[in-house]
C-alpha cells in the first residue's frame, strides 16, 4: 500500500482550494486513495464546506480521510479572497509545492500532485523556473530534456516535445538529440507509470503534410525520421512522421498509445478537444510520480462554486495508480 498522496493547493485564490474539496467529496464514487492537501487549510474553508481537519503528519491523512479532508497547514497566505491573486498567496502556493516536493522525494507521501499556480506571481517573488515541472525536475536532480511532461486522458496520450517556446523558435528548438532525449523517457515512462510493456509512440510532422516530402519543408526527412530510425533500432516501436491533421481521429489513436507531437499546441488542442474535464499532466523521467490536473487557476470562476473536480480527481486517481504500478514492479 502506497503512502497518502499530496496534493500542494496551488494558487490559493485560485479553483485549486475548490476542486480538492470535491474531489475529496467524491472519493467514494472515484474509488480514491487517501491525499492530503498541503497549504492553508482556511483557503478551502472559504470555498468549500465541507469537513477540514488539520494535520501535522503526513501519516495522520490515513486515519482520518473518512470522515474529513486533511490538510498539513504550511503557512499563513494572508487575506485570501477568490479570484483576486497576491504576493502572499504566492509565497504560500511555492512553499506548498517545496514541501510536497520533499515529501513525495522522501516516501512520506507516495506520489505528488501539484495543484494550479499563478506563474504571474511566482514570478512576481522570484521564481525563476518556467512552470511547476521544471520545478519538481530540478528539485528531485533530472535534467530538463529528461522530464518529459505528457498530457493524457482516456482516450488520448501526448507529449509535446517543445513546450513553452514561440512557434517561432520551434524549429531551431526541433533537433535530433530532443527527439530522441524525449521518445526514450516517454516509451519508459509508460512502460513504469501505465504498465504498458512494449509502448508505441507515433510522430506527427511539424510541417503540413509531414512535409511533403520536403516540398513544405524539411524537419521531418533531417530530423524526425533519423530519429525514427534510431529509436527502431534500440526496440522502441515508432512510427511515422505522420501528417498531424490526420492522426487523432478515433480509428487513428487506436493505432498507437502516445502521439509524439512537435509542438505545444498541436498536442494540448486535440488533448484538451477530447479530455477538457479530466485531462491529466503527468510529469515522466522523475525519480517520484507527479501529475496536476490539466488546467489553469481559472481565477474568473473561483469562489462561485462552479468548478468542475474532474481533472483533479483524475490526477489523483492516476497519481496513486502510477504509484502502486511503480512499487509492485520497480524500475
Amino acid at each position: 500500500m502506497i503512502a497518502p498522496i499530496a496534493v500542494s493547493m496551488g494558487d490559493p485564490a485560485g479553483i485549486g482550494p475548490e476542486v480538492i474539496g470535491k474531489a475529496w467529496e467524491g472519493r467514494i464514487g472515484a474509488s480514491l486513495r487517501p491525499f492530503f492537501a498541503v497549504g492553508d487549510p482556511r483557503a478551502i474553508e472559504r470555498v468549500w464546506t465541507g469537513p477540514v481537519e488539520r494535520i501535522g503528519d503526513p501519516a495522520e491523512a490515513v486515519g482520518l480521510f473518512d470522515r474529513a479532508l486533511p490538510v498539513l497547514y504550511i503557512q499563513d497566505a494572508g487575506e485570501i479572497t477568490p479570484g483576486q491573486p497576491d504576493t502572499d498567496g504566492a509565497r504560500c502556493s511555492l512553499s506548498a509545492l517545496e514541501l510536497a516536493v520533499g515529501l513525495a522525494r522522501s516516501g512520506t507521501a507516495g506520489a505528488l500532485v501539484t495543484g494550479p499556480v499563478s506563474k504571474a506571481q511566482l514570478y512576481g517573488i522570484g521564481f525563476l523556473d518556467p512552470g511547476q515541472t521544471e520545478f519538481v525536475a530540478e528539485r528531485c536532480g533530472i535534467a530538463l530534456q529528461n522530464a518529459v511532461m505528457m498530457l493524457a486522458g482516456p482516450t488520448l496520450r501526448v507529449v509535446p516535445i517543445t513546450t513553452h517556446v514561440p512557434l517561432s523558435a520551434v524549429p531551431e528548438a526541433l533537433n535530433l538529440d530532443l527527439v530522441l532525449a524525449r521518445a526514450r523517457t516517454t516509451a519508459r515512462g509508460l512502460t513504469r507509470n501505465f504498465g504498458i510493456e512494449t509502448p508505441r509512440l507515433t510522430f506527427a510532422g511539424l510541417n503540413p503534410h509531414a512535409g511533403e516530402g520536403g516540398a513544405i519543408g524539411r524537419e521531418e526527412i533531417d530530423i524526425l525520421m533519423p530519429a525514427i530510425e534510431i529509436l527502431r533500432d534500440e526496440g522502441i516501436d515508432c512510427t511515422g512522421p505522420i501528417a498531424a491533421d490526420a492522426m487523432f481521429h478515433q480509428a487513428a489513436r487506436a493505432r498507437y498509445d502516445v502521439a509524439m507531437c512537435c509542438y505545444h499546441d498541436q498536442a494540448l488542442i486535440p488533448l484538451k478537444l477530447l479530455h477538457f474535464d479530466d485531462g491529466v499532466n503527468i510529469t515522466l523521467g522523475l525519480p517520484i510520480v507527479r501529475t496536476s490536473p490539466d488546467h489553469g487557476t481559472a481565477f474568473d470562476i473561483a469562489g462561485k462554486g462552479v468548478a468542475r473536480p474532474g481533472a483533479m480527481i483524475a490526477a489523483i486517481r492516476m497519481a496513486a495508480e502510477a504509484a502502486e504500478r511503480r512499487l509492485a514492479a520497480p524500475v
